[in-house]
């Protein structure tokens, strides 16, 4: 299965990372804890050529922690600099202030050495839609300057912000790229809101997330639906579920879009657990 989907302002986005890229001294890469890879975008990779990078794991406070430190290793593995974060976790915030001005630092010694009066390291952060972008520009500029939004695609132009007297950062709209060719990447990132539930069938993705949860977290879905590793068949996986929350219609069948809308729901707002969709060891 391939799912396109390139919007003409994406196309222009990425155009204008590939030219705004010479002002800036490093890259702040925002990911997704839940799916760190996943929500990796391939063709930044391309864009982004050998420019020193930071990745942000976005969302740790949804995401399995364990997962997290072992994501944090694999990119450190690979010479990032990586970080989790929990956008209301001041601290946090506190840490990629000091993990971007050591980045920025190379740069600035360089312009002493020439004889040049160093300046503010600027950044340019990017990520794809909806990784919580806005939300972290806000908090590292402690005033509200981004838009924020629970839908993709809320940022659609290009902004300048001063993070104290530290660095100066450059937003840019999210960027997907133009198709996903593994099926698992769409799931995920559907699953945690990434990509339009439109994309692809709700239903499909639940039973994604209820297989994964069987296999990887079985008990955080048995404690949630009263639903064991044993349990195989999705339909009466939904009906179940659909019985216990109510997702009914008349005549009393249960109604699997609403079950549907039921189990992404609670994924993605905690209360199925901390959970990753995806891990190191599978990739």
């Amino acid at each position: 299965m391939t799912i396109q989907w390139f919007p003409g302002h994406m196309a222009k986005a990425r155009r204008e990372v590939e030219e705004k890229l010479k002002l800036v001294d490093f890259v702040i890469e925002l990911v997704d804890a839940r799916a760190p890879l996943s929500s990796q975008n391939p063709m930044l990779h391309q864009v982004l050529q050998n420019k020193s990078k930071m990745i942000v794991l976005m969302k740790k406070d949804l995401a399995d922690m364990k997962e997290t430190d072992k994501w944090i290793a694999y990119f450190k593995e690979r010479n990032i600099t990586a970080i989790a974060v929990n956008v209301n976790d001041k601290a946090d915030i506190k840490r990629v202030i000091q993990l971007a001005k050591e980045l920025g630092q190379e740069k600035m010694e360089k312009l002493k050495k020439k004889g040049i009066q160093p300046r503010a390291s600027r950044a340019m952060i990017v990520g794809i839609p909806n990784v919580g972008k806005s939300t972290l520009i806000n908090r590292l500029a402690n005033k509200k300057i981004a838009k924020t939004g629970d839908r993709p695609g809320v940022t659609k132009h290009q902004l300048w912000i001063k993070v104290k007297k530290d660095f100066e950062l450059l937003d840019t709209p999210g960027i997907l790229w133009p198709k996903f060719e593994d099926e698992l990447v769409g799931y995920r990132l559907a699953a945690i809101g990434t990509i339009k539930d439109q994309l692809l069938s709700l239903q499909d993705i639940v039973a994604f997330v209820i297989k994964y949860m069987q296999e990887h977290y079985p008990r955080l879905i048995e404690e949630r639906y009263h639903i064991d590793q044993d349990m195989q068949d999705m339909w009466d996986i939904f009906v179940k579920i659909g019985k216990q929350h109510g997702a009914l219609e008349s005549g009393g069948n249960v109604n699997f879009d609403k079950v549907s809308d039921i189990v992404i729901r609670d994924l993605r707002t905690g209360r199925l657990g901390n959970i990753t969709l995806e891990t190191p060891d599978e990739n």
